[in-house]
């Protein structure tokens, strides 16, 4: 034993040497393809990749090391591309993972879904099998390019190593051709090891090759909006994700103010503006749809979300405004349609109507507003009862508005479950823009680990609160051992009723009680312990006036130990968001 350990220092200092004098022997114009893609990331501006390792990509890591590109491992690729993802949102970059082939691609694919059905612009970069062992059965073999192009903008094969940079920066470029997206490049494995001498290599250069995204669309079709603006006297604005994802929010504060207009959010334009503006409305979206001369729909689409577009007025004016063409005038008939950024539109139309809005019509929108303020305090009051319910089990009306109320001016809110986000969008107001997270049109489950830790290495000033049900929380929350490791934790609350209860409800429903709970209820789990198992803060709240106190523990727990706190609340398990009891979501 005694020789075995003492020879170890001699290995360990020949090792070195060995590889010193490799790397010194290396020629500096060679370069194999795993640093070709680093050197390429970091031309796009990307920081951080998201990855779970495979033996089909190291040379990515290491090119990454040379870089300085931060690569941030998980123990799930689900979760690498909802970081990703989530790391798109709360930046404005492109957010990359990478995964190796084979189940390392099939794993990500819920994430790229999500990012696609979102407009995130994300670069997914997968492994292959060699070229030289094309259709040979070589491990991990898979057609990804097949799987991943009905869910991504742009997915090609990388098939020379002397293409690689090209072929990253032509897939970031469709990531943000229009209204962004994900991309997809596989790189087989002989391809990512080659080395080639640099020269031979295709580099477009940073910032050289990438057309401004700000698009004013048509002129005209600007004009035509400002007039109808200015000559409305019950206009109403909607803003969506795309708002927030081109960065146009502050375009779009000024023109409700510059035009005393009232706004509606929905997505990640939640936060626009705070709680308590004047011209931030939300409990009235139905009356302003059926009850305005004017509405404008930014950034969104004519989704369920929106129930196509059916729950609006036919009397009125329709305009709307989005990035992608496709998108304009799909499943609703409109009088108006632009395409461009959201921000530069935005901005052109406060321009175009500046002082041209007359007093009377300034009277008319201001009683608007009086009137749609009065309704909201109205809807509000309706709430106050299940804000402030003292029933047991805790109703989670409660839960929600308790949260509302917890959080701080930087809380960085993400919502992960299906009543979670539904009941928590009636309550929960992010105090500034960017500070609202939710899985988004595809409705997937899980999303908020992956976002959690995006939120936190993208704002590390911030703070993070994720609200899960107990359904989510089940299948990503070992990533929350990723967050502890990376440094960024956060807290965890869990609205916990020990069932899949959204889709719960339409099965009672349907089948009745006896059936209706075939295939959706969970185990009665105490993740509290989940959170001391990582050497964290776990807290069970079951009264409703422990929650406040709980949520204050664990935020002073996360900062002293710097480990994620988990707060599983026990919820009635027989109270249904509206739009769930109304099977909204199917109609």
């Amino acid at each position: 034993m005694s020789a075995v350990l003492s020879s170890a220092p001699t290995n360990a200092a020949s090792t070195t040497a060995d590889d010193t004098l490799k790397a010194k022997s290396r020629d500096a114009n060679v370069i194999s393809g795993g640093h070709l893609v680093a050197r390429a990331l970091k031309a796009e501006g990307i920081d951080t990749i998201f990855t779970l390792c495979g033996g089909h990509i190291i040379d990515i890591y290491d090119g990454c090391v040379d870089e300085g590109i931060r690569v941030v491992d998980v123990r799930h690729e689900q979760v690498a591309a909802h970081a990703a993802d989530g790391y798109a949102r709360q930046t404005g970059k492109l957010g990359c993972v990478v995964t190796t082939a084979g189940p390392g691609c099939t794993n990500a694919v819920t994430g790229v879904a999500t990012a696609f059905r979102s407009e995130s612009p994300i670069l997914h970069i997968g492994g292959q099998g060699a070229l030289s062992q094309h259709k040979m059965g070589s491990l991990q073999d898979l057609p990804h390019v097949d799987m991943m192009t009905p869910i991504t903008k742009f997915a090609s094969t990388v098939s020379s190593t002397e293409r690689i940079a090209d072929m990253i920066s032509m897939a970031a470029r469709e990531s943000f051709n229009g209204a962004p997206g994900p991309s997809y490049l596989e790189i087989p494995r002989d391809v990512l090891d080659r080395e080639i001498d640099i020269t031979k290599a295709v580099l477009p250069q940073a910032g050289r090759y990438r057309a401004s995204t700000r698009s004013l669309g048509d002129p005209a079709a600007i004009e035509a909006l400002a007039d109808l603006l200015v000559n409305a006297e019950r206009p109403a604005i909607l803003y969506g994700q795309q708002v927030w994802t081109a960065r146009g929010h502050q375009e779009a504060v000024d023109l409700l103010r510059g035009m005393d207009i009232p706004g509606y959010f929905n997505g990640a334009s939640r936060g626009l503006l705070p709680p308590g503006d004047p011209h931030h409305f939300d409990r009235t979206r139905s009356q302003a749809f059926a009850k305005a001369d004017v509405i404008v729909i930014v950034g969104t689409p004519f989704d369920f979300r929106m129930g196509y577009g059916k729950r609006i007025s036919r009397d009125l004016k329709l305009v709307q405004i989005d990035m992608d063409y496709r998108t304009v005038g799909k499943n609703r008939d409109i009088d108006l349609g632009l395409v461009g950024d959201p921000g530069t539109i935005l901005a052109a139309v406060l321009q175009a109507a500046s002082g041209r809005l007359k007093n009377d019509k300034r009277q008319a929108r201001r009683a608007w507003m009086k009137e749609l303020a009065g309704a909201e305090e109205i809807a509000t009051a309706k709430l106050q009862g299940l804000f402030h319910s003292d029933a047991n089990p805790i109703h989670p009306y409660r839960v929600a508005h308790e949260i509302n109320e917890f959080l701080a001016d930087n809380t960085v809110y993400i919502g992960d479950g299906g009543d979670v986000v539904t009941i928590s969008a009636q309550a929960v107001r992010p105090r500034r823009p960017g500070q609202w997270m939710d899985p988004g049109a595809l409705g997937s489950l899980g999303v908020g680990t992956g976002f959690a830790i995006a939120a936190g290495l993208a704002n590390p000033e911030k703070e993070v609160l994720c609200y899960y049900g107990d359904g989510a929380f089940s299948m990503t929350s070992f990533d929350m051992e990723t967050a502890n490791r990376f440094g960024v934790p956060y807290i965890a609350v869990v609205g916990n009723n020990s069932a899949m209860n959204q889709i719960r409800y339409g099965q009672i429903a349907k089948y009745g009680n006896e059936r209706g709970n075939i295939g959706n209820l969970l185990s009665d789990i105490p993740y509290a312990r989940f959170a001391e198992m990582l050497g964290g803060y776990g807290e069970e709240v079951r009264e409703p006036g422990q929650i406040a106190g709980a949520l204050q523990r664990a935020r002073e727990a996360v900062h002293k130990t710097r480990r994620c706190a988990v707060v599983n609340i026990w919820v009635d398990p027989t109270v249904y968001a509206p739009g769930t009891m109304a099977q909204t979501m199917y109609k």
